[in-house]
């Protein structure tokens, strides 16, 4: 008998340890709504994936996602959605890979949102926010001191429990060897997301993104970069966002609702011309995706509308890539904003590796206010010149995060913003009240 249990023990320790070198990355949770959740997985190999989940109030009721058969062509990822859920309610789950129950040694739950419209005052929530996060990998990386660090960072951003996390922009950084070939773009961001620090934060908290040049190609790449078409790809298998290519272009813009909050997600890249073009032929956002964005900011009835994009905004200094460069487009959409008297606009972006708070007042209506939040891993960039509408003591230069929390009740709502470092230490802190996000008169 002895004989037999060990043996037994040994057979199931060796199917459990068989499962788990089955799964490359993840679990991941994606998009959140009242009626169903997305859940993204990798694995090593070709592989059944599904999702077993329950109400945590309930658990003795379980219920499973679609099965997905992962493939080389798709990097073994699989795209999974939690449909049999209820809203505001919180679940645990477990990933399963042919059959079996992979544990991991960390929290895995996922929530649904919850149905508040006509019922109680906006539900109070926390998400996080950053950009440019680099994984080092030597072989492929540029000879000298590592560009990547701190990966501590995910792990405090874990710790605060945000409800999700907004990545904007320079999420991976594709290397010279890896922006010419599917397997190369492939390599690149699963070698990212199995970065083991980063796992915890994946299986508890939503996920949404956006994208700059760093993993939409090369360098300050442009609408020309020849192989955006497998990038674009690639960041469809990697994230999952609720929709991607809403203003009914081909890029990757996208939109999304937390409680009375909507984020609209820009795509800075796939429309961005050269900066040497004539002033009158440069574009960074594109007529089309601008015209979907005024109109989208005019039907939301959001009581703080974020707007995200990967580069900075409102920095009226044409250097590096701000929207400055670009100064025609860049004025047309600040003077449509104000011409529409739309409410509630903030920007969040990220790009240059240093964060600030910055301020532009507005005669006759309310300040533009965006909150630049960078970098996450990646190198540090202190700036020659201070941007000239950063609000005072908001530049920090040390790898960082954003914490923002929408609380209030209904009429009183306000959004607090924090700027924390990879500890989790907070180095500045400052609100923003939505009543003071509104046209002169409404």
């Amino acid at each position: 008998m002895k004989t037999l249990s060990t043996l037994l023990f040994f057979l199931i320790s060796g199917g459990l340890f068989a499962q788990e070198t089955l799964l490359q990355s993840g679990p991941m949770v994606g998009y959140s709504t009242m009626r169903e959740v997305a859940l993204w997985v990798q694995t090593t190999e070709p592989a059944r994936v599904d999702i077993r989940y329950w109400d945590k109030e309930s658990p003795s009721t379980s219920y499973r996602t679609n099965v997905v058969l992962t493939e080389k062509a798709k990097a073994y990822t699989a795209h999974l959605v939690a449909d049999e859920v209820l809203p505001g309610k919180v679940y645990g789950y477990e990933v399963r890979i042919n059959g079996r129950e992979v544990p991991r040694d960390y929290l895995l739950e996922f929530k649904t949102q919850p149905l508040w419209q006509w019922r109680t005052d906006a539900p109070d929530f926390t998400f996080a926010m950053g950009s440019c996060a680099y994984v080092n990998e030597p072989e492929f990386d540029r000879p000298g001191k590592p560009y990547g660090s701190n990966y501590q960072i995910f792990g405090a951003i874990h710790q605060d429990r945000p409800d999700f996390m907004l990545w904007m922009g320079d999420n991976t950084y594709l290397r010279e060897a890896d922006w010419n070939s599917r397997t190369g773009i492939h390599h690149r961001y699963t070698h990212t997301r199995s970065l083991p620090e980063l796992q915890p934060l994946l299986g508890s908290t939503h996920h949404y993104a956006t994208w700059d040049d760093h993993e939409y190609g090369p360098n300050d790449a442009v609408r020309t970069f020849w192989n955006r078409e497998l990038t674009k790809e690639a960041f469809g298998l990697f994230w999952a966002n609720p929709n991607q290519g809403v203003d009914g272009g081909e890029g990757i813009t996208s939109t999304f609702s937390w409680h009375d909050v909507q984020f609209f997600m820009m795509d800075d890249r796939w429309y961005r011309s050269m900066k040497t073009l004539p002033e009158d032929e440069r574009q960074m956002l594109g007529e089309g995706q601008i015209a979907w964005l005024l109109e989208a900011l005019r039907f939301s009835n959001a009581t703080f509308k974020c707007v995200v994009v990967g580069s900075s905004v409102l920095n009226p200094q044409a250097q590096h890539e701000t929207y400055a460069n670009y100064a025609q487009e860049q004025e047309r959409l600040l003077s449509a904003l104000q011409d529409a008297d739309i409410p509630g606009v903030v920007f969040f972006s990220g790009d240059v590796h240093h964060s600030e708070m910055v301020k532009m007042e507005r005669e006759g209506t309310y300040p533009l206010y965006e909150f630049v939040v960078s970098p996450l891993t990646a190198g540090i960039s202190v700036p020659k010149e201070n941007n000239p509408l950063m609000v005072p003591n908001t530049l920090v230069t040390e790898h960082n995060y954003g914490l923002v929390r929408v609380e209030g009740k209904s009429g009183k709502r306000k959004m607090v913003i924090m700027i924390k470092n990879t500890e989790g230490k907070t180095l500045w802190e400052r609100e923003i009240l939505a009543e003071s996000l509104r046209p002169e008169g409404r």
